[in-house]
């Protein structure tokens, strides 16, 4: 067989698989799943409670494998969720709609992000690509995102204090400025856990009428009030992500691919669950000295007893807790004094050499020269002068240990390496 003849075999089987395909998604072009683009996408968003959204492109073999699936999981959940303006499972081509795709920072095919009052949940879809399991996670967003308390004291019974909290005072749920408050746990479900007391049994919280506070994680006594318009949502929401969504941030096995795809170095802090007084001095250095950074490192905080692999190529274990490291994605470089961590400067300097260069430099080549003094003579006066140290030995940082947690491809086709 000669390469022509190849060639015509390969497209043959292609288009044979593309057809295969099209017969298998219900009723040929699936009216029940909305083909977005550029021109209809933010239309869309905007009038649905909750819109799924394919991101795909016609060539990648994993979309052409979800096309059928994401069909038959439409038609199910339009016949759970038949009301207009409720659910919508869209598709949008990426090759063709591509100023949408590079808004939401696609990078790899198929991608499924969900929309609430059109805002995109921070959280992308990674769960199992079948019919019931997108019922399921369908089920579970048109779940009410409030929990309603019952009685004044359900305050300190009934909070998951490990939890970031929001709590609301109101009247009657038949307000306006509730359904703003409940548009808003919407948004943020997957960051806090919000509750709302309503009525009689809840007044001593309502002397100056309806009010929000935010709870932080394990306390009682701390709580911070909202002193903006109830009905003002994006005040209302940009308030409650502040609380929600911290500067640092814990990682677990659960959540550590949707953080490594994030692409931004780890500054993290490995510690005993029970050492709060370490976890309070590196929040405390972030939010005092590093809140510049946002957006150019992921701070965070993990369980050293469950991430012991890291430690292992960090030469630690858990008896070594706490352990302070960057994760570039290429290296791990090893904070030198976790005893420093609340000095000033200590870890703003840390993270500016990483920065620079200084710390995969110094891995190459050594520690960056320095000046040591001698004694010499200027204009005839004993002076020290400084000279360049001998190069000293190359450091040896390991491998990243996070990378390997990157996106796999054998369940998307990526489209460069963001890592």
């Amino acid at each position: 067989m000669g390469i022509s003849d190849m060639t015509r075999g390969c497209r043959l089987v292609t288009s044979l698989f593309f057809l295969l395909v099209l017969l298998m998604t219900p009723n040929g072009s699936n009216s029940n799943v909305i083909k977005v683009n550029s021109k209809t996408f933010d239309s869309i968003i905007q009038s649905n409670s909750i819109v799924f959204v394919n991101f795909y492109a016609d060539w990648c073999r994993f979309s052409q494998m979800l096309k059928p699936v994401f069909a038959d999981a439409a038609v199910n959940i339009k016949r759970e969720f038949p009301q207009p303006g409720g659910v919508v499972l869209a598709e949008l081509d990426c090759d063709a709609s591509g100023d949408i795709a590079t808004r939401y920072h696609i990078s790899k095919y198929p991608t499924l992000k969900l929309f609430r009052n059109g805002r995109v949940a921070k959280r992308e879809y990674r769960g199992q690509r079948s019919r019931d399991a997108f019922l399921t996670f369908i089920r579970q967003q048109m779940q009410d995102p409030v929990t309603q308390l019952e009685q004044l004291p359900d305050i300190d019974t009934k909070l998951e204090e490990k939890k970031r909290n929001v709590i609301a005072f109101f009247n009657t749920k038949e307000t306006s400025d509730y359904e703003t408050y409940r548009r808003v746990a919407s948004a943020l479900r997957d960051d806090c856990a919000f509750y709302v007391g309503v009525g009689e049994n809840f007044k001593r919280e309502m002397t100056a009428g309806n009010n929000i506070l935010f709870r932080p994680p394990r306390t009682k006594d701390r709580d911070m009030l909202y002193l903006g318009a109830l009905s003002n949502f994006d005040l209302l929401h940009t308030w409650a992500y502040d609380k929600c969504v911290p500067l640092v941030r814990e990682i677990t096995f659960e959540n550590g691919e949707e953080l490594t795809e994030e692409g931004l170095p780890f500054v993290i802090l490995f510690h005993n669950t029970d050492d709060t007084k370490t976890l309070e001095t590196f929040n405390n250095v972030v939010s005092r000295e590093l809140i510049n950074e946002k957006g150019s490192v992921n701070f965070l905080t993990a369980d050293g007893t469950k991430f012991t692999h890291p430690l292992h190529h960090l030469n630690k274990s858990p008896k070594d807790l706490p352990v302070l490291a960057i994760d570039s994605f290429r290296h791990m470089y090893l904070f030198p004094d976790i005893n420093k961590l609340g000095t000033p400067g200590v870890l703003k300097q840390f993270i500016a050499d990483l920065h620079s260069g200084k710390l995969h430099r110094e891995f190459h080549h050594g520690p960056d020269p320095t000046k040591t003094p001698t004694q010499g003579r200027v204009a005839g006066v004993n002076v020290e002068v400084k000279k360049p140290n001998e190069p000293a030995e190359a450091s040896t940082p390991p491998e990243s240990t996070f990378v390997k947690l990157k996106p796999s491809d054998t369940r998307y086709t990526l489209l460069r390496d963001e890592l």
